[in-house]
């Protein structure tokens, strides 16, 4: 990715600042895309690992390796750990289409839409609190930024470099 990040890349957040809306066109096909967000193997190498079972009510627990989203000059800031999982539960599925999950006090729904051969992603986070508001946009910019370049089959972007350069732009913003 280059440094002008096109504005249309950018999450949104509703007037209450406590709902966020990031969207990302992918390509295809459809089934593909979905794995790479219920396959515990393919969403670690973009995302947090943690095997998934695909019916609301069942328990996840997502484990972020950070260090293994990021090239070796690239370390973590130091308030980040090497490590961090979080509990989760499933709160809706419908195959190819909708996976939600509880995140904290709030949810993660991701929806995917497939139109001639790509698919546009949808992701809506509620329960962001002002303190979470910058880390949350620029974490879920880079998240997603990283998942395009492994849809697309090119070099991802280091995560912290490009996290910490994102956070600076939706500060800015």
């Amino acid at each position: 990715m280059n440094d002008q990040t096109p504005t249309e890349d950018f999450a949104a957040l509703n007037p209450a600042g406590d709902t966020l809306v990031i969207q990302r066109w992918l390509p295809g096909p459809l089934p593909r895309l979905w794995a790479f967000l219920t396959d515990s193997d393919k969403r670690a190498k973009w995302l947090a690992a943690g095997d998934m079972d695909l019916r609301p009510g069942a328990p996840l627990t997502l484990t972020w390796r950070n260090d293994d989203l990021s090239a070796r000059d690239d370390p973590r800031p130091a308030d980040f750990g090497e490590e961090h999982s979080m509990a989760s539960q499933v709160t809706a599925v419908e195959p190819m289409h909708l996976l939600a999950f509880s995140w904290g006090a709030g949810e993660v729904r991701i929806e995917l839409t497939e139109r001639e051969g790509r698919v546009l992603l949808t992701l809506t986070h509620t329960g962001i609190t002002d303190a979470m508001r910058l880390s949350v946009s620029a974490g879920w910019h880079s998240h997603l930024d990283i998942l395009r370049a492994l849809a697309e089959g090119v070099e991802p972007p280091s995560l912290w470099r490009h996290y910490t350069r994102l956070r600076g732009l939706y500060d800015a913003r």
